[in-house]
């Protein structure tokens, strides 16, 4: 059975969707099939897989707001093993399309659960903003990433998101545990970057993954050409942290699933 990763920060400009996106093209290097579901209405992880957005047939809205099956909607794309959920314009109008509906939060995690098992990873590309969309996002989850920008203002947002998450938590009975937060735009030669990694680190403990994601011209320019860094230039470090953050997931899952079996 697949795995559902929200990636999600309230906050906006962590690096979220460069995260989605490069993540999801480095987990299907490892040979993993891997859908990435674009949720957010700039549709940025769509146009940075190099699908055009004004014309899909269907979309994440007709998925949440019309009924479509998710199985309907998903697409190949260009990288073996990746697949795509898109997001086009119409995704704009889900929060208010969503309100009048039955089920409203669920919509998602059930179009989900219909391919669940096509994949070994499904992550959610969420949208900064706590709405209807970022809800459907992460009750459809099985645990989230929340990447954090290493500057002055990292901090802030971050007991907002933990509010957010302990209330779907009592909301919905919904277990919704950390997968990892992850440290992007990393640059080790200031004194800002180590002491907030540091703070970031005290605060999360363990949840905080070891790879780090540093600042990366390579990781800026790739989207504009439509593929994820490891297609632009796969000897960036940019490309060498996203290889080595989804080598750190895969292992962090075996290591769980044997720990639960010997338990």
């Amino acid at each position: 059975m697949g795995k559902i990763i929200a990636i999600t920060n309230q906050k906006g400009g962590v690096g979220k969707t460069t995260t989605a996106i490069n993540l999801a093209a480095s987990m299907a290097l490892n040979e993993l099939k891997v859908l990435l579901v674009d949720c957010d209405p700039q549709g940025n992880s769509t146009s940075g897989v190099g699908v055009a957005k004004d014309n899909l047939k269907y979309s994440c809205y007709d998925v949440l707001c019309q009924g479509i099956p998710a199985n309907d909607a998903i697409i190949p794309t260009n990288f073996e093993g990746l697949f795509l959920l898109p997001a086009d314009k119409n995704l704009v109008a889900a929060n208010i399309d969503l309100v009048d509906l039955e089920e409203r939060e669920f919509r998602l995690r059930d179009a989900l659960a219909a391919v669940k098992n096509d994949y070994q990873y499904i992550l959610i590309d969420c949208p900064p903003a706590l709405d209807l969309l970022n809800l459907n996002s992460l009750v459809a989850a099985d645990s989230i990433i929340v990447p954090i920008q290493c500057e002055f203002f990292a901090l802030e947002g971050v007991s907002q998101l933990i509010d957010t998450i302990q209330r779907i938590r009592e909301g919905f009975q919904h277990d919704l545990p950390i997968e990892g937060v992850l440290l992007t735009m990393y640059d080790d030669r200031t004194n800002l970057t180590r002491q907030v990694a540091n703070d970031l680190r005290d605060f999360f403990g363990k949840q905080v993954f070891e790879t780090v994601i540093p600042r990366s011209v390579r990781l800026a320019e790739a989207p504009s050409f439509g593929k994820p860094v490891i297609a632009y230039d796969v000897r960036s470090k940019g490309a060498e942290s996203y290889i080595k953050l989804a080598k750190e997931i895969i292992a962090n899952e075996q290591a769980a699933r044997s720990a639960s079996r010997i338990g």
